[in-house]
């Protein structure tokens, strides 16, 4: 786990919304460590996913950790696709049913999912906020990413930040009422 969320705390109109242009594969095969650019596509949609570490899966899943190997794995954030994870050689897949949490990428509609895994701020809470709740919800999560108690690496399916996450319902609810 890391030491800090993967997105600093925000200042001013700074983002975590940062494009996924390129999918950064590590290959357990090298020894030095280097990340390669590498676009994987999810077996079952054909999307392309993004890059999650191991132990992000691992702490995921509800299923048996025999079945994780120590290849480079890969989430697919398309709602309609049943896979979560892929692996790097496409052999092995894991569902929606064969993790811990529902997945707010997989269910973006349910009012019951969590947005925030680190602090806990369900769709419902977000999208019902006053606006001044709203800048409450995501200085709560600022807060702890000041504090180091983030750990989006390990409790968010994604693997990273859930501050743009956060921000689309924002911006969703928003452009819903304008």
């Amino acid at each position: 786990m890391s030491d800090n969320c993967c997105c600093p705390p925000e200042a001013g109109n700074a983002s975590c919304d940062l494009p996924v242009t390129d999918i950064l594969a590590y290959h357990p095969e090298s020894l030095t460590g280097q990340v390669q650019t590498t676009a994987h596509s999810c077996p079952s949609c054909g999307q392309k996913g993004k890059a999650v570490e191991g132990q992000t899966v691992k702490a995921m899943l509800k299923v048996s950790l025999r079945a994780v190997t120590t290849q480079a794995y890969f989430f697919c954030s398309t709602e309609t696709c049943p896979v979560v994870y892929f692996s790097l050689d496409e052999t092995q897949t894991f569902t929606t049913n064969q993790v811990r949490e529902i997945v707010y990428q997989k269910e973006p509609q349910n009012s019951d999912g969590q947005v925030c895994y680190c602090f806990g701020h369900s769709l419902e809470e977000i999208q019902s906020a006053t606006p001044e709740a709203q800048k409450e919800i995501l200085n709560d999560i600022n807060d702890g990413i000041k504090t180091g108690q983030c750990a989006c690496d390990l409790r968010n399916p994604q693997g990273s930040c859930c501050l743009g996450n956060v921000r689309a319902v924002m911006k969703a609810k928003l452009l819903q009422e304008g």
